[in-house]
Formats: C-alpha cells, sequence, structure tokens
C-alpha cells in the first residue's frame, strides 16, 4: 500500500474564504468564485502570484469554469485542474490541493468550490443500459426508504429524525453564509409539506448556490510568506474511497464507516477525541446513520446521543456548527470546502456566537452520490 498524507511533508490551512450559500440569483458564478478567493488570498495573507496550483471543485457549470473566472485575479500560468465528483467536488479538490503540497510539488495551492443551479445529466443515463426505477427512486426516495428502515430496526419516531434539523436550523441562524438563517421548532419541522415517507421538506437539503476557497500551504511557505503560524490549521489525514459491495446493509453508512476509520486512523486519534463534526446531512438520517458509521455513537443510539445534547454545541462533540446542509445549504461543488472553513474557523476560535468551546480537532465527511466519500482530519497545529 502507498504513503498517505501524514507520511508526506505538513499541510495547513492557511486562509478561508466564502460566499455566502443562497438561492439562485441573477449574479454570475464568477462574482460568487472571485470573492471566495478574495477572501481566502486576503485571510492567509498571500498574493495570487504566489498560488502554485489551484484545483476548482464544481458539479452543475460544465466545462472549463476556472478560466473565465481567475484571468481577473491575472494569468500567472500556474497549473488549474478541474473537479467534479458530484457532492464531494469540493471536498474532492481540498484533496488534490493537499497531495499537490504534501507531495512537495507546489507550496502554495487552492482548493476552490463554486456553482450555480442547472440541468446536470448524469453520465449512468448514457450507458445504454435502461435504469428501470430511475424515474421512482430519486435521493428524496432513498433517503425516506432509509430513514423507514432505520426508525423500524431501532425503534424511534419522525420526531427524532426531525430534531436533527431543529438542530442544525439552530446553528444555521447563526451563520451569516448560511442559506436558510432561521430557527425551527421541532412542530415546524414536522409540519412542513411532506416529500417523501417521514421526509419533511424542511429535512431536505436546500441546492442553492456559492463558492467556498481554502488555501493550502507548506511550512516552506509559511516561513517563506510571513503567514501567521497562530491561524494555520494542519491537516492530518485525507482519505478518498468508493463503494464496494455490503450486501443488504446500506452502501451509504458502510462506505462512510470505512473511509473515517482509515482518516481516524491515519491521523493518529480516535472518534472521542474529535471535537467537531461536519457531514454530508442532505436528509436528516443521514446524520444519525453517519455519526453511528463513524463511531460516534453506539449503534441505534444517535437519536438518543441527540435528544440528550451531546452533539450540540458544547457538548461532547459538535454536529454541524455551520447548519450542514440542511441549513447552510448545498450548492454541490463549494459545500466540502465550507466544511473546512467551519472547521477551520472553529479550531482559531474565530466562530463567534457558534463557537464550540475548547475546539482543537476537527473531521469533515462528505458522499458523493453514494458512490465515493471523502474524510479530512483536521487540527490546531500545536495538537498535531
Amino acid at each position: 500500500m502507498g504513503k498517505h498524507l501524514g507520511q508526506l511533508r505538513p499541510v495547513y490551512v492557511a486562509g478561508i474564504g466564502l460566499h455566502p450559500f443562497g438561492s439562485p440569483s441573477a449574479l454570475p458564478y464568477i462574482r460568487l468564485g472571485l470573492a471566495a478567493v478574495r477572501a481566502a488570498l486576503g485571510d492567509a495573507g498571500v498574493e495570487w502570484p504566489s498560488v502554485e496550483a489551484t484545483y476548482t471543485g464544481t458539479a452543475m457549470l460544465g466545462m472549463a469554469a476556472s478560466r473565465p473566472m481567475l484571468r481577473h485575479l491575472g494569468r500567472s500560468g500556474a497549473a488549474v485542474t478541474q473537479v467534479e465528483n458530484a457532492s464531494a467536488s469540493g471536498s474532492s479538490a481540498f484533496r488534490l490541493a493537499c497531495l499537490e503540497v504534501a507531495s512537495g510539488i507546489s507550496d502554495v495551492a487552492l482548493a476552490l468550490g463554486v456553482d450555480k443551479p442547472a440541468p446536470r445529466p448524469v453520465a449512468q443515463r448514457h450507458t445504454g443500459i435502461a435504469e428501470l426505477a430511475a424515474a421512482q427512486v430519486t435521493p428524496a426516495a432513498h433517503f425516506a426508504l432509509l430513514a423507514d428502515e432505520f426508525m423500524r430496526t431501532y425503534g424511534i419516531g419522525p420526531e427524532q429524525l426531525a430534531a436533527v434539523a431543529v438542530k442544525n436550523y439552530g446553528n444555521a441562524a447563526l451563520n451569516p453564509n448560511a442559506q436558510r438563517r432561521k430557527a425551527y421548532s421541532l412542530e415546524e419541522v414536522l409540519a412542513g409539506p411532506p416529500v417523501a415517507g417521514a421526509l419533511t421538506r424542511l429535512q431536505c437539503c436546500p441546492i442553492g448556490e456559492g463558492a467556498a476557497a481554502a488555501i493550502v500551504v507548506s511550512e516552506d511557505a509559511i516561513d517563506r510568506l510571513g503567514i501567521e503560524p497562530r491561524r494555520c490549521v494542519r491537516v492530518l489525514s485525507s482519505v478518498q474511497r468508493s463503494e464496494q459491495l455490503y450486501g443488504a446493509k446500506s452502501f451509504d453508512a458502510e462506505l462512510t464507516r470505512e473511509t473515517s476509520d482509515l482518516a481516524l486512523e491515519q491521523a493518529g486519534i480516535g472518534p472521542g477525541e474529535i471535537d467537531l463534526v461536519e457531514l454530508h446531512d442532505a436528509f436528516t438520517v443521514e446524520e444519525l446513520q453517519y455519526l453511528e458509521a463513524m463511531g460516534f455513537s453506539a449503534e441505534g443510539h444517535a437519536a438518543a446521543d441527540l435528544a440528550a445534547g451531546e452533539f450540540d454545541r458544547g457538548g461532547r462533540v459538535a454536529v454541524s456548527t455551520s447548519g450542514g446542509l440542511l441549513g447552510a445549504g448545498h450548492p454541490l461543488g463549494p459545500t466540502g470546502l465550507a466544511q473546512i472553513a467551519e472547521i477551520t474557523t472553529q479550531i482559531r476560535g474565530e466562530a463567534g456566537v457558534r463557537q464550540h468551546p475548547g475546539a482543537r480537532t476537527g473531521l469533515a465527511h462528505m458522499v458523493g452520490l453514494g458512490a465515493v466519500c471523502a474524510v479530512h482530519v483536521l487540527a490546531a497545529a500545536t495538537a498535531a
């Protein structure tokens, strides 16, 4: 087996930037992306010519999105790579930026995610093999079926599912970059129009627009460019896996289990040492499933742990302090990078009213169409 990130030279997130997530607007994607990149450069104290490679994650914009956008910063000649990996596009772009720097090829790399809603043909439709249930088994229907199975298996009701949304909207209400900046009661979540099975509208994430960026650097770059070490956050591990055959088990949860286990092992820490988790909560049931799969709750206990406040800010492990996909929004390309930005902000102690006390370590998790999963573990530089 080859090397992993922790066996290469250390890499750090030195700067982060976002354009607020929101409903589709008339703003061109260039404005969204440039706002995030300029904010990340300013946060790191790095000039654009210092960036040696850019990885741009998008799922809906189409071919060659980087050039019309980045040319406004100056034609530097640096390498540019487009990354499409469904919901995990931004996470994959971040992973590639980390590997670029960890390998020594570059000292400064930019990971950028930007998207606006647009028709997005899925390659599986062009395989020549008809999908018999494609029109019926939508993502909402898929997770509604999983929610029904989860509730029956562990004896919980719709209220326990909806409690995930209540927590995450409470966090999103404190996040100036969130799409749904409003707290909702349990009654409001349950009363929303039904989408599929037990899932109501407020238990399904919104697809909108936005951008997020991260500047990834080496220790050499920190010294050479005068970057403030105190605000740099170490990337301990970066793992990406694709699905295997799991029998009757949920492939979403099992893929998450094996990817997060490997990421934590490579980071040299266990679930009990993680302070923050940002995960793929496109539907409420996913948060409960994934927390159990990643080892933050025993099997069948995530709903009870949620009710006990263990996943609140100030709890045992703060989950989705950004508001998650449910509250902060899910514009696909930028989502995984927004998770990195949130964890970086929390570890720096700069999250203001949504700060989780004592945050030193964080885990970011995204899946892409259930077929791929990306997990990153970050830590304060002094804790690495």
